[in-house]
């Protein structure tokens, strides 16, 4: 099995999509993190929101703190509702699963009309 395609990823995908049927675009990114965190909830899945990273540099924390939306056991999920996913936020996903040291992630841009064209699943190589 390769990394981000486990189960719990798909479990991830199904909870946005259920998101995304019932609320549609175009709404704020704090509206679909905050939906998707009621239904990985009602789904029993465990998570941690806006869950802080800092910046470590030679092993001494330096000011600069990151947020990744969502940190689940094995997976790092960020919310996007943008027009479309630029390199730049891949970038910003392989930052975050580089510095938890998780090799999946998953970004979920709620801004498309269907929502299996918003999602994009990362690995670390």
């Amino acid at each position: 099995m390769i990394p981000g395609d486990s189960s719990l990823s798909r479990r991830v995908i199904g909870a946005s999509i259920e998101v995304h049927g019932v609320l549609g675009p175009p709404l704020l990114e704090s509206s679909y993190e905050e939906c998707l965190a009621l239904e990985l909830t009602w789904r029993g899945i465990p998570f941690t929101r806006q869950h802080s990273i800092p910046v470590v540099y030679k092993g001494i924390r330096v000011n600069g703190l990151y947020r990744v939306d969502f940190l689940l056991q094995g997976l790092v999920v960020e919310v996007k509702a943008v027009e479309k996913i630029l390199r730049v936020h891949e970038a910003q996903l392989l930052t975050y699963m580089r510095m938890l040291n998780i090799p999946a992630g998953l970004l979920l841009n709620f801004n498309v009309p269907m929502m299996r064209d918003g999602i994009r699943r990362l690995t670390l190589r």
